[in-house]
């Protein structure tokens, strides 16, 4: 370890090392690899040709790049070329082995992303939305200009292509319900040859997801997710035939899954109380054989192959590695290891709308501790059993963190999903309220000492829930938060817009009310602890302007507040950015705890 090393804090040590994500491969090369890592300091795409274990970097900017693919040859790397975070740009391409840039589908003007998928004989199915023309989706031919093949004014995406080429599979929300999607399959001129709608029109609260078209040419069959039955599963669609059939898995809590290359085999990923787990489930003789994982958390999984399953795992306390099902670690990058954390602990809280699962770290020494609430994004996510550097680092600064999956989040059942409509922000706020009451009854968190803290849709329940709790917390630290939501509205992407008239029940003049009750700005004047908010200047998910339009609202009122803004869009790729902010935060609570 370096003189450098040695000094550093273990918390900044956690951020520094290097990482890697789960390597993607190309479907005829499969020694052909594309993966994410931090090695540089900031996270940018990776080429790795495992013939020859030779490694290079593919892009360099000084934002970070996060979103490629491989074509399926493997001679060609896409990439997504945005303006500093922004997410609005155009794909470009690069020679596997190096070379220049150059643009991918040049016919194309910038937009946000809503999918890809490429073809073997160089077929390109880009998905894209702006608020000018809704969602697009276009084929481009080698040769050809794009041609425009789906266009609706609600969100949309390309959920992928058959292995023959000859089938694209649209994940579209028409009926208006931005959470619960439907599947539409066409030709690559846009006709339509099978639909798949559970929502009814958007009168059932029920959605779909491509999973991918069978890996066999000429095979019609698309995996596909859907809720029927109150939680995520697995069914296999014959688009030719429109039959269902439905692999007998029988596993608790969310089911996803994806094909064995040869279509042999599914490879199930359970997710059940913030922990995954893989299992193998074989057609032939309909068995489940399940695969040997640690305790933690699955952060993505492919079937290789060979038949082994390769994997990104790590838990609270272990940092991330890139596995094998045959024992073996898959990639590595040199470097220092990141240290280790503290594991976390399961509680189980009686909350208004049923029980809430939370996780919880404890620091060293007995409580009551000052205590971090760390409140995730989404809404529609989960804190999970994972490796994540901020919590750990809060520990390491003798705070407990309590991680609480409110309603809104994914993992416990379409219901509790689903449960947060209409009084957006205040019912995951009464969940927090039921752990926060348990963490000080118990003994765990000093009352005097709870920061609320969270980034986006986490940073939007910190400003809300400042406001509507006031008299419960003594700091609230907010990154990229949604601040006034009737601004926020009217500049963020098009998709968001449409998620927010289904999580509100319409649009701002549809249901005015609702979006006031549910705004930051509304109870500003009510907000007694000092606030931190750290805002991305080219942030298109939480706008700029409503920030300011809250943090003006602060300085009108003489509330204690500070804002850091920096140069990149919602949330940052570059390591030492990453430290900065969370060095501004810990000093913050630090000061106005007393600590």
């Amino acid at each position: 370890m370096s003189d450098v090393t040695a000094a550093m804090p273990e918390w900044e040590k956690r951020f520094r090392a290097p990482r890697v994500g789960l390597p993607e491969w190309a479907q005829d090369a499969p020694q052909r690899c594309l993966f994410v890592s931090n090695e540089t300091g900031t996270y940018e795409l990776y080429a790795w040709d495992r013939t020859a274990d030779g490694r290079r970097q593919v892009t360099d900017r000084p934002n970070g790049t996060t979103d490629g693919t491989l074509t399926p040859d493997g001679e060609w790397i896409w990439w997504f070329s945005d303006t500093d975070g922004d997410e609005f740009g155009v794909w470009m391409r690069q020679p596997f082995d190096g070379g220049e840039d150059e643009p991918a589908a040049p016919g194309l003007a910038p937009a946000y992303s809503a999918g890809i998928a490429l073809g073997r004989d160089g077929t390109a199915v880009i998905g894209r939305s702006t608020d000018e023309e809704g969602t697009t989706v276009h084929v481009l031919r080698p040769g050809a200009e794009p041609v425009e093949i789906y266009r609706h004014e609600q969100s949309a995406g390309v959920g992928g292509l058959s292995e023959d080429g000859t089938l694209i599979v649209i994940e579209h929300t028409e009926h208006g319900d931005a959470m619960h999607a439907a599947l539409r399959v066409v030709t690559l001129d846009g006709t339509t040859v099978a639909e798949l709608d559970d929502t009814e029109g958007g009168t059932r609260e029920l959605g779909l997801e491509s999973l991918g078209f069978a890996p066999v040419p000429g095979d019609p069959r698309l995996l596909v997710a859907h809720q029927r039955r109150g939680r995520w599963e697995p069914v296999i669609w014959d688009t030719a035939t429109g039959e269902l059939s439905e692999p007998a898995i029988g596993l608790p809590g969310d089911v996803s899954a994806d094909w064995y290359p040869d279509g042999s085999a599914l490879l199930i990923e359970h997710v059940h109380q913030a922990r995954g787990e893989l299992w193998r489930y074989d057609f032939a003789d309909a068995s489940l054989t399940r695969l040997e994982t640690p305790v933690g958390s699955i952060g993505g999984a492919t079937a290789r192959p060979d038949g082994t399953v390769e994997f990104l795992w790590s838990s609270a306390a272990t940092p991330p590695q890139v596995r094998s099902s045959s024992g073996a670690t898959v990639l590595d990058v040199p470097g220092f290891r990141a240290p280790a954390s503290v594991p976390v602990e399961d509680v189980w809280v009686e909350g208004p709308g049923g029980r809430v699962h939370a996780l919880v770290q404890r620091p060293e020494g007995t409580g009551p501790f000052p205590t971090l609430f760390d409140i995730h994004g989404g809404p529609a996510w989960h804190d999970s059993d994972a490796f994540a550097a901020a919590p750990a680092a809060w520990i390491d600064h003798g705070f407990a963190v309590v991680r609480v999956n409110y309603r809104g989040s994914t993992g416990y059942g379409r219901e509790w999903t689903d449960a947060l409509k209409h009084r957006v922000g205040l019912i995951e706020l009464e969940d927090i309220a039921a752990v926060r009451e348990w963490a000080v009854s118990s003994g765990l968190a000093d009352p005097d000492k709870l920061v609320l803290a969270g980034g986006s849709w986490g940073g939007y329940l910190t400003l809300l829930g400042l406001g509507t709790q006031p008299e419960a917390w003594a700091v609230g630290l907010a990154a990229v938060p949604v601040a006034d939501y009737l601004a926020a509205y009217e500049d963020e992407m098009e998709a968001l817009k449409a998620l927010d008239r289904t999580l509100f029940g319409g649009s701002p003049r549809e249901v005015p009310e609702r979006y006031a009750a549910s705004s930051p700005i509304t109870y500003a004047e009510q907000v007694r602890a000092p606030v931190f908010i750290s805002a991305g200047m080219n942030d298109p998910r939480c706008p700029i302007r409503q920030i300011d339009n809250y943090v003006g609202r602060l300085a009108e009122l003489g509330k204690v507040h500070e804002v850091y803004r920096y140069d990149a869009g919602h949330g940052s790729l570059v390591v030492e950015e990453r430290i900065k902010q969370l060095r501004l935060e810990l000093a913050y609570a630090q000061r106005h705890l007393g600590l």
